[in-house]
């Protein structure tokens, strides 16, 4: 397994950062960037006259990761030759977030064969309920195939989010890539590192990832009251106080973001499920907690790898954490780099959600926000 980057900015072009001699070889690139960039056809024909033999994914973000550095306008170019193992690629489009549990299952079933060992995601982050992705991958794979990867970004806009695969960037779309065979080591890890305070509140009101009453008032006039201030400028600014929620019978919870409000209905829709009868806590940003929370994530993709340096590291953070941690933000990446070696590539995005099972060697993924979520490869 070789791999080599390339940057895209509007100040310099296209920047070569590493060379393999690729060019001829690459079976796959990752590309993640700024979406007005990315919907640009001009910009994926460079990658296409570059690396001809590979198939080409990627998608807008929040915020490129190219190495320990964190990029707002460019695309982040990622090329890889596998010696050893196939790669296959399903997309489906997504018409409306009640689609999401279906093509889940159909994006698996494109890709299950008996030599898959693995499954990444790169969806829609709008237009998407990221829950029922997840149970419809599970619900085909069996919990048998672990599954990482996440939701697109677009800064902190949440307008529109593009999905590239092999031309321009489009709306709507779901990417699941697949990866076949015997030689390829692959380790995952997330974790967040916020703080939840206050009493739980019950769900008393909800459909899906659309949230109507906390306790039995109403949930956009609650959470209104503990945002204060920061209130006048939703959605964008609950990134900075998601909620946590509990999964029954577990000691486990996940944290989920909100990606828009109805101020007519006073309601709230999240990148995933918030079930009725449920309980959720108000959270808070700790600033060394999350940084703490990359590194722990950083140990948990490599315990897989019996403690080996990986080739690629594809790290998927959510916004939330970068609008939190401001001119620090590289500090997580720092962190990483010191768990996984001076040997790996690392490339990835600021996203609106991120998909991995919740502890290492599991098969079940989730839904997570406000997480750093790792994928490692090694090709042996």
């Amino acid at each position: 397994m070789k791999t080599e980057q390339t940057v895209y900015t509007e100040a310099k072009g296209w920047v070569k950062m590493s060379d393999n001699g690729l060019e001829n070889f690459a079976g796959l690139v990752f590309l993640f960037g700024n979406k007005d960039m990315l919907k640009e056809q001009r910009h994926i024909d460079v990658v296409k006259k570059s690396y001809p033999k590979a198939q080409i994914v990627g998608c807008s973000t929040s915020g490129e990761i190219f190495q320990e550095e964190v990029f707002n306008n460019s695309i982040v170019c990622t090329a890889i030759w596998f010696e050893k193992t196939e790669v296959g690629i399903a997309e489906e489009r997504i018409y409306s977030m009640g689609d999401s549990f279906s093509v889940g299952e159909k994006l698996a079933e494109k890709l299950v064969r008996k030599d898959l060992i693995h499954i990444m995601i790169l969806s829609e982050g709008l237009n998407i309920n990221g829950s029922e992705l997840t149970k419809g991958l599970n619900h085909r794979l069996g919990d048998k195939i672990p599954v990482t990867g996440g939701l697109a970004g677009d800064q902190a806009n949440f307008a529109e989010t593009v999905i590239v695969h092999n031309q321009a960037g489009e709306k709507n779309l779901v990417l699941a890539i697949g990866f076949y065979g015997t030689h390829l080591q692959i380790g995952y890890g997330s974790m967040g590192g916020w703080d939840s305070f206050g009493v739980d509140r019950e769900v008393t009101r909800s459909e899906g990832n659309i949230l109507y009453e906390l306790d039995g008032q109403p949930a956009l006039e609650l959470y209104k009251k503990y945002l204060g201030s920061h209130a006048a400028d939703l959605p964008a600014s609950a990134l900075l106080f998601p909620l946590s929620l509990r999964l029954k019978d577990s000691e486990t919870s996940l944290v989920r973001t909100v990606l828009a409000v109805d101020e007519t209905q006073g309601s709230m829709v999240f990148a995933g499920d918030l079930p009725q009868g449920e309980f959720v806590r108000l959270m808070k940003a700790n600033f060394d907690r999350l940084i703490d929370g990359a590194n722990g994530a950083a140990e948990m993709s490599k315990t897989s790898l019996m403690d080996s340096d990986p080739d690629l590291a594809i790290l998927i953070s959510c916004v939330g954490r970068k609008l939190v941690l401001k001119q620090r933000v590289e500090e997580e990446l720092e962190s990483i780099r010191e768990v996984i070696g001076s040997n790996a590539r690392i490339t990835g995005f600021y996203s609106y959600g991120e998909i991995c099972p919740i502890k290492p060697f599991e098969q079940h993924c989730e839904l997570h926000n406000q997480t750093m979520t790792i994928t490692i490869f090694k090709e042996v």
